[in-house]
């Protein structure tokens, strides 16, 4: 190795690469956090927050504790979830993790430091080098430019993931309140088939029913017995999975108190235009997605240099200490180690980062003209399922109920006899528990396209007209 004097300029050199690293990035998960509450206002409400302290738990326990006092509406739920669920504060933990490995890439290896010892009969020589990689300096900051794109990926994935769960615990809480009130239906159907069973069998008892009509009136209890099993489990089980959204503990679990029924529908439907591009660029999945191009574009460049070449500086000082005459001297010097190309071309490397750069643009391609599509899409689901639950508001419940009225007034008047009455009855609340559907289609569809305008679609059912309980069955007799 051909050693040297150290002058002045490289210890100034090592002094200015020493504080390069000191500068490299940092991570704040508070910063990032309010950033993605600034970004999805609607979904937050301000309220995200990584519970890091006793105090900080306390606050989110006292806040559970004042949601669960209360029937529980959609904005208290996602409130509830955001305070009390340990799945949030896994995934808020976890994008932590994530943006420290993101920075963690815009540093280079610490140095390593070597001492040696050597003694030939009086001579003692004392060696002492400061290696590191020199290519990693000198590309130090294109790490670190490379690292904040992998930090704004982060970034843009927490607020994607706390989208989408905010988006679960809204349908969530949608099929739990609806299931809970179409089973208080389904018991009345129940109950109106029962009476009428019995008084089929008391009407037979007496002569007065055939074998025939009585087995059909019990067709339509049995039937009814089934369904509100059915309907039963469809409510225990969306509660039970509210319950998991929320992050409950089974004293909370039974704490929990739903509103009797869905809100009701808004008025004026939500208007919605056509995206621009403008509008399509500040939509999550695509921020993602060309971040992921600016981020591979980058390290296109490093990863290329990077399977050319790699180079080792070191920098040495040696004290030779002759004890016999008891003189000494110094020496500095530096040493450079180039890995050869000789096995590895780094052809396949470049391959490989030609391939991810291909794939960023394409898929940032696919998801700009997948964006438009899903939120047309969505927006039609939504404009369906609100006018088909208005439709049932205001035209098919309200016939029936008048349907019923003339009916009563009919059997009143012995038009009728009172299987007739009874069957009206089902078929009534069965157009109800129609409607309860609807309105139930129509929430999730709003928590969709809630979820599509900002650029994190779901998987939405297309709508459905239920049909009512009951339908289609006869009146069995007088």
């Amino acid at each position: 190795m051909k050693r040297f004097a150290m002058s002045t300029p490289l210890r100034v050199g090592a002094l200015v690469a020493a504080g390069l690293l000191a500068g490299c990035t940092s991570v704040n998960i508070d910063q990032a956090l309010q950033q993605t509450n600034q970004a999805t206002p609607e979904f937050t409400q301000g309220q995200l927050e990584l519970s890091r302290s006793a105090e900080q738990r306390q606050a989110r326990q006292a806040l559970s504790e004042k949601l669960l006092a209360k029937p529980l509406s959609m904005t208290d739920a996602v409130q509830l979830a955001l305070a009390n669920s340990a799945t949030v504060q896994s995934l808020l933990a976890a994008s932590w993790a994530d943006m420290a490995a993101a920075s963690q890439t815009g540093r280079i290896a610490n140095p390593v430091f070597s001492f040696e010892r050597t003694r030939i009969g009086d001579e003692i020589e004392l060696a002492r080098s400061l290696s590191f990689g020199l290519l990693e300096l000198l590309t130090l900051l294109q790490r670190q430019a490379l690292a904040q794109d992998r930090l704004a990926q982060a970034r843009t994935r927490l607020s994607t993931q706390v989208v989408e769960q905010v988006s679960q615990v809204r349908q969530a809480w949608v099929r739990a309140v609806a299931a809970q009130q179409t089973a208080q239906y389904a018991a009345q159907v129940n109950r109106a088939a029962q009476a009428s069973a019995e008084l089929a069998k008391r009407m037979q008892q007496a002569g007065n029913f055939s074998k025939l009509e009585r087995a059909r009136q019990h067709a339509f209890y049995a039937d009814a017995v089934a369904q509100l099993a059915l309907a039963q489990h469809a409510a225990a089980a969306t509660r039970e999975a509210l319950v998991r959204a929320l992050g409950l503990d089974d004293a909370q679990a039974a704490r929990l108190q739903l509103p009797e029924r869905l809100p009701d529908l808004p008025a004026v439907p939500r208007v919605v235009t056509a995206p621009d591009s403008q509008a399509l660029a500040q939509r999550l999945d695509v921020q993602l997605a060309r971040q992921q191009l600016d981020a591979v574009a980058r390290a296109q460049g490093l990863g290329s240099l990077g399977s050319l070449v790699d180079v080792e500086l070191g920098l040495r000082h040696d004290t030779v200490s002759d004890q016999a005459s008891g003189s000494s001297a110094s020496r500095n010097g530096y040493g450079l180690a180039i890995r050869l190309p000789l096995f590895d071309g780094g052809g396949h490397q470049r391959a490989a980062l030609d391939a991810q750069s291909l794939l960023a643009v394409n898929r940032l391609e696919a998801t700009v003209r997948d964006a438009s599509s899903q939120l047309r899409e969505a927006w039609s689901a939504y404009r369906t399922t609100h006018d088909l639950a208005r439709h049932y508001r205001d035209e098919i419940v309200p016939l029936r109920k008048t349907m019923a009225e003339e009916n009563l007034l009919r059997y009143n008047g012995m038009l009728i006899g009172v299987f007739e009455l009874l069957a009206d009855t089902r078929e009534q609340i069965g157009s109800v528990i129609a409607a309860i559907n609807a309105e139930q289609q129509f929430w999730l569809a709003d928590a969709a396209l809630s979820a599509a305008l900002i650029g994190s679609p779901m998987v939405a059912d297309a709508p459905t007209m239920a049909r009512p309980s009951g339908a289609g069955s006869s009146a069995g007799g007088h």
